[in-house]
């Protein structure tokens, strides 16, 4: 004989926890969080880090594509823009070149995530190196077209620190993920 649903059960007898009541993650917090770490993962230019060479990884975007893997619902389509436009505002950047990476990289996420619906590690590594290899690339050649050209060389560093800190920037979204949707206490 087969046991009742919980839900099945007459009111009277349905168990609810006593630590679930009133309790629902914050939409604020909910929708606001993804926002705002990958706007603090943008500020990371401004860091005092000294080097010849580029050697930072773009913590903003990184952010972005792990956000957009994780959930695919966190952002929009369009949030490349206002995201791209803070990224340009503290990366040195010509203005307008992360406006665009990022708004075409979202378009590029939205297709993978319609073509491939199910991925797994290896998979979303992957997409994450290309997109971040292709994002240096041509963040590179725009500030060459605003200056004097810059040997790809100099990028070598900077494009495999990316790559191999991309696991652990999908492990702190998934982390703050997990902090997003904690239950928080409804007070009437």
């Amino acid at each position: 004989m087969a046991l009742p649903l919980p839900n099945a059960l007459p009111p009277k007898l349905r168990v609810i926890p006593r630590n679930k009541i009133n309790r629902a993650p914050s939409p604020i917090l909910a929708t606001g969080l993804p926002w705002v770490i990958v706007m603090l993962g943008s500020l990371s230019p401004i860091w005092p880090v000294i080097a010849s060479a580029p050697v930072m990884p773009p913590l903003g975007f990184m952010l972005l594509i792990a956000w957009r893997q994780l959930h695919p619902a966190a952002f929009p389509v369009w949030a490349g823009l206002p995201l791209g436009l803070f990224d340009d505002l503290f990366s040195g950047q010509p203005l307008g070149s992360a406006i665009m990476l990022w708004s075409l990289a979202m378009i590029g996420l939205e297709a993978i995530e319609a073509r491939y619906p199910w991925r797994g590690f290896v998979q979303e590594w992957a997409a994450a190196s290309g997109f971040i290899a292709l994002y240096l690339f041509v963040a590179l050649l725009l500030a060459g077209f605003a200056g004097r050209p810059i040997p790809l060389a100099v990028l070598a560093p900077q494009l495999i620190l990316s790559i191999l800190v991309y696991p652990l920037v999908g492990r702190l979204v998934a982390n703050a993920d997990r902090w997003r949707l904690i239950p928080i206490r409804v007070l009437e």
